[in-house]
């Protein structure tokens, strides 16, 4: 069984870093090499397309923008989320269960069915093509996963910390800001670092809102090196490899916390 799971593994891991070392090579090779040697090693390093990708296209532009929607999406998501799963937590009997089943509703509607009914609120709203509009959304989208991680682990506080910090005449913002969130900080870094991927990944909400390259996040951006005939594959994988770079770096940096998310919200009060 040890030599099967040893035999397994490597296949997966081939089956991973093929792939990945293709489009790293890619980014180092001309649209001519890539095509006459998809799968080599390039003939000689360029860093060509590093520097056309800055150069050509405002790059520098839509990760800014990225950083922009993903830093006040996530940050806010959080702290408004943080707080109804600590109203939810401190209901007693069936009204907390009730506003917790409201919000987890939002997890089972698909995205594409509200796509024209939240289309025609943002556009009301005059909010297309900008920044703003799309960091409403992705708060309004993403609350309720971050509600549902935060209140499981929320639930699990030994309710005797409240009450003793209550006897001590702390007032409910106390409570929440000096006992809830200290004990709750590995599940916030997890609901963080899922809302970061969700976020720096979306492609749906900048395609579906913004128009204007001004206001372009690099999903969106990376499809201006696809056409319909001819595809830039050098410079696309180059801005596939920039924007997955800070995920990356989340990763190796936060892994724990990863694991934590997998059974913040598991736990049932």
């Amino acid at each position: 069984m040890k030599v099967f799971k040893i035999v397994m593994l490597s296949i997966f891991a081939v089956v991973i870093i093929i792939p990945l070392m293709a489009v790293v090579f890619t980014t180092f090779k001309s649209t001519s090499e890539v095509f006459s040697n998809i799968l080599g090693v390039p003939e000689a390093f360029r860093f060509d397309n590093y520097v056309n990708i800055f150069v050509d296209q405002p790059m520098a532009r839509y990760f800014m923008n990225s950083v922009i929607v993903t830093l006040f999406s996530v940050s806010l998501t959080v702290f408004f989320s943080s707080l109804i799963a600590y109203a939810i937590t401190r209901m007693l009997g069936w009204i907390g269960v009730v506003f917790f089943s409201l919000f987890t509703l939002g997890m089972m509607v698909p995205a594409q069915v509200n796509m024209i009914p939240l289309y025609q609120l943002v556009y009301d709203l005059g909010l297309t093509n900008s920044l703003l509009g799309l960091i409403l959304v992705n708060i309004s989208v993403t609350m309720p996963v971050a509600i549902f991680i935060m209140s499981g682990f929320m639930k699990s506080i030994p309710k005797s910390l409240f009450e003793a910090a209550k006897i001590d005449g702390a007032t409910e913002w106390a409570m929440y800001r000096r006992v809830a969130i200290p004990l709750s900080v590995p599940s916030i870094a997890a609901t963080a670092i899922f809302l970061f991927v969700m976020h720096w990944n979306d492609l749906l909400y900048p395609l579906l809102f913004i128009t204007q390259n001004q206001y372009k996040t690099l999903p969106l951006a990376l499809l201006e090196f696809q056409g319909e005939y001819a595809t830039n594959y050098p410079l696309l994988f180059t801005g596939v490899l920039i924007a997955s770079a800070p995920m990356v770096v989340a990763y190796i940096f936060l892994q724990r916390y990863f694991v934590a998310g997998v059974t913040a919200g598991s736990v049932k009060g």
